[in-house]
């Protein structure tokens, strides 16, 4: 029997996988870890686990890609008999990716305690992928780990009992935290031919890359802003993919748009401590900016992350052209606060967490030999 199964499948979830994983063993905890393969390409998994530390996945489901509902089936399907094969204490699974409620729907249907590390996150976008996985796995949930306070209330408000919750603060900082030196030391910047002071661009929603008309106002944004800044632009096979499928290639090529492959942690880390702002549709961005104290010009029309907006460094751009530019004024001139690291993002999260169950569980093997 395995204390805790944690759960991986999309780029995002090795940074806040890695510290639980870590912090078990200290604890005195087993741990095995399922890549379930929802990213599959080396530049948005195989790399991560060289450059955090990650041990190899003691089960690999590889499912590759397809629709939400070809991906969630077919993860379902292969992590039932690893989940059976572990028979863990604990269902660990992060963040909110079809990985993520996929396992968890498993895991509940066998009676297997779930741990939900960064739950209680909300956006109030009901149209939106993530937050039907992330809404759902909550109510799964017995052991639910937030990123901010917030989170408690909007947990509260829809009827989790508040024993089930605890705020950890967040693992992906505990990963940024542990990584930053590393990251600056490789010089990105430098090896892939670009120089201070650029922009940084990420775009990967598909409520943003897949609608022609949204994303076309994203690159007449970015082409223009590029006229001041150049704006270096990590692309995601997705968007590179609908990029042609448009026919928008041409709003690259004619600006000062730098274009690079999917980039690894470590290197897009760097680019990004390194950068005069950032415009992105990314959730983690938009914390890890905030703990660098780096302006982030979130390309959305809201965000579960709003600590990132009350306290750090973010603002809410939407996805009209007009005003994405106007924010990316105030972000170039650094017109905006210097922002402040939100409560218990200090790189212990991971160890929270691991304390938190190694206690319930010790707890139940405790109990179970004194009744044997």
């Amino acid at each position: 029997m395995t204390d805790l199964l944690v759960v991986a499948g999309a780029r995002p979830n090795f940074m806040k996988a890695a510290p639980v994983l870590e912090a078990a063993g200290r604890a005195g905890l087993s741990s095995a870890l399922v890549h379930t393969g929802q990213h599959y390409d080396a530049a948005l998994s195989d790399v991560f686990f060289a450059e955090l530390g990650l041990p190899e996945p003691d089960a690999h489901l590889g499912v590759g890609s397809g629709s939400h509902a070809e991906q969630t089936a077919r993860i379902m399907t292969a992590f039932e008999p690893e989940l059976r094969l572990f028979d863990p204490a604990v269902v660990v699974v992060v963040g909110d990716v079809n990985s993520t409620l996929a396992c968890s729907l498993v895991a509940a249907k066998e009676r297997y305690p779930i741990a939900h590390v960064e739950a209680g996150l909300r956006c109030h976008d009901f149209f939106m992928a993530e937050e039907i996985n992330r809404r759902l796995c909550d109510h799964l949930s017995t052991y639910l780990f937030t990123t901010s306070r917030d989170a408690r209330d909007n947990l509260v408000s829809e009827g989790i009992a508040d024993e089930r919750i605890e705020f950890v603060g967040n693992t992906m900082i505990d990963t940024l935290l542990r990584s930053a030196d590393a990251a600056r030391a490789r010089g990105a910047a430098e090896r892939l031919g670009v120089s201070a002071p650029y922009a940084l661009l990420t775009l990967h929603r598909p409520e943003n890359v897949d609608d022609k008309r949204i994303l076309t106002g994203l690159l007449e944004a970015a082409e223009e802003i590029s006229a001041e800044i150049p704006i270096v632009f990590p692309l995601h096979p997705r968007t590179d993919a609908r990029i042609d499928a448009f026919g928008l290639r041409g709003r690259i090529d004619r600006s000062r748009i730098q274009v690079q492959p999917s980039l690894g942690y470590l290197d897009f880390l760097g680019l990004l401590a390194d950068s005069a702002f950032v415009l992105t549709d990314s959730g983690g961005v938009q914390e890890e900016a905030t703990v660098l104290g780096i302006p982030c010009v979130t390309l959305r029309e809201s965000t579960e992350r709003p600590v990132t907006v009350e306290q750090g460094t973010n603002v809410v751009a939407g996805t009209r052209r007009e005003d994405v530019l106007a924010v990316a004024q105030v972000a170039l001139h650094r017109e905006g606060g210097p922002g402040q690291i939100p409560e218990l993002w200090d790189g212990r999260a991971g160890e929270r967490i691991a304390a938190r169950l190694a206690e319930e569980i010790f707890a139940l093997e405790g109990t179970a030999t004194a009744n044997a």
